[in-house]
């Protein structure tokens, strides 16, 4: 039987690399010249932070971040944002945490678009994975479309289409 599962995560080498890329382009740029701008990755939490002189600066940095992981095949909503940036002493401190993994309300979410969409698929939340059977790989491929179309604030990839 035809099946695939619906995940989302975030490649932490290309979420490195796309940190390396901002650092490099950040000390390169004028306006961030004889400026403190430090970028950290914790891999094991999966959290970004950042340290610049001011607010201006701070939404700038982001901005670039965000740029250069959507380059690196990183969707800009897998940043998840909501946590304010701080003072801290003379520099601005923000923690950035990547999604990674679906979460079981998210899961719900999208088993119940699916059933909405009258299609003759079975849902099946396994952790944080969703797998789609179906007897036709064609109800698989409308699913897929159904949730690429879908307003979900996080990240989604498909994968082990099986036929």
């Amino acid at each position: 039987m035809p099946s695939f599962d619906i995940v989302s995560k975030v490649d932490v080498q290309m979420l490195d690399n796309a940190i390396n890329v901002t650092r490099k382009e950040i000390t390169n740029r004028f306006d961030f010249k004889d400026t403190v701008v430090e970028i950290e990755l914790n891999k094991k939490d999966m959290k970004i932070s950042l340290e610049t002189s001011d607010d201006m600066k701070m939404r700038q940095l982001i901005e670039v971040l965000i740029n250069r992981a959507n380059k690196q095949g990183i969707a800009p909503n897998a940043f998840d944002q909501s946590k304010e940036s701080y003072q801290s002493g003379k520099t601005v401190k923000q923690e950035i945490v990547v999604k990674n993994g679906l979460k079981q309300e998210d899961a719900k979410k999208i088993t119940k678009m699916v059933k909405d969409a009258g299609l003759k698929v079975q849902t099946q939340i396994m952790d944080d994975i969703i797998r789609v059977t179906s007897k036709k790989i064609d109800d698989l491929q409308e699913v897929i479309q159904a949730c690429k179309s879908g307003s979900f604030d996080f990240p989604m990839q498909f994968e082990n289409m099986r036929s």
